[in-house]
Formats: structure tokens, C-alpha cells, sequence
């Protein structure tokens, strides 16, 4: 009986390599008033870094919700930047191409 250790042990082990990795499917943000100002299947912020750095940056006093749960979240909403009073998207300077004439 010295081996059953070692199988429950490598079953453990096992057990633990071929889980499915726990990961998020929808990203939703709520403002503090309530309202939903984010959803959507990718992460609003860098997921790699913690929530309390990265949150209040992009929706400060707002709460991130994320789930498994694919339901509504096919329609995406995207108001950070509205409620921020930045524009959705700022056009790059563009700068006057010139023929080499030299």
C-alpha cells in the first residue's frame, strides 16, 4: 500500500494540468449612478495588472463586473470615453507627403 500515496498525489497533479483555465467572457462596467457604460467579450483595462490601478482610470468610482455568462453580451457598449468627456476616438496628425525632387 506504500503506492497509494503516490497515485492519489499524480491524480491530484493531473486533476490540476487538464481543468479548463477559468477565464472571463463578458466585461461590464457600471458607473457609480447605475448606469452601464461597458460591455463587452474584450477586458476594458490590462487584466494583467490589479483592478484598483486600472479601473479608476478609465471609469473612476465605477464597479467591473465579469462573468462566463455570454448573454447580452453579443451587443457591445463602449461609453468611457463619452462619460469622460474625451472624444470616442482623436484622429492622429496627418503629415503632407512630399515627392523627393532631389
Amino acid at each position: 500500500m506504500p503506492a497509494l500515496p503516490h497515485v492519489a498525489a499524480v491524480a491530484a497533479l493531473a486533476a490540476a494540468l487538464f481543468s479548463p483555465v477559468a477565464s472571463a467572457a463578458c466585461y461590464q462596467i457600471y458607473a457609480p449612478d447605475g448606469e452601464l457604460i461597458y460591455r463587452s467579450t474584450e477586458p476594458p483595462v490590462d487584466m494583467s495588472y490589479p483592478l484598483h490601478q486600472t479601473l479608476p482610470k478609465v471609469a473612476p468610482g465605477g464597479k467591473l463586473i465579469f462573468s462566463l455568462d455570454l448573454h447580452g453580451c453579443e451587443l457591445t457598449i463602449n461609453k468611457l470615453s463619452v462619460r469622460a468627456g474625451k472624444p470616442a476616438s482623436v484622429p492622429l496628425p496627418v503629415q503632407e507627403r512630399r515627392a523627393d525632387r532631389g
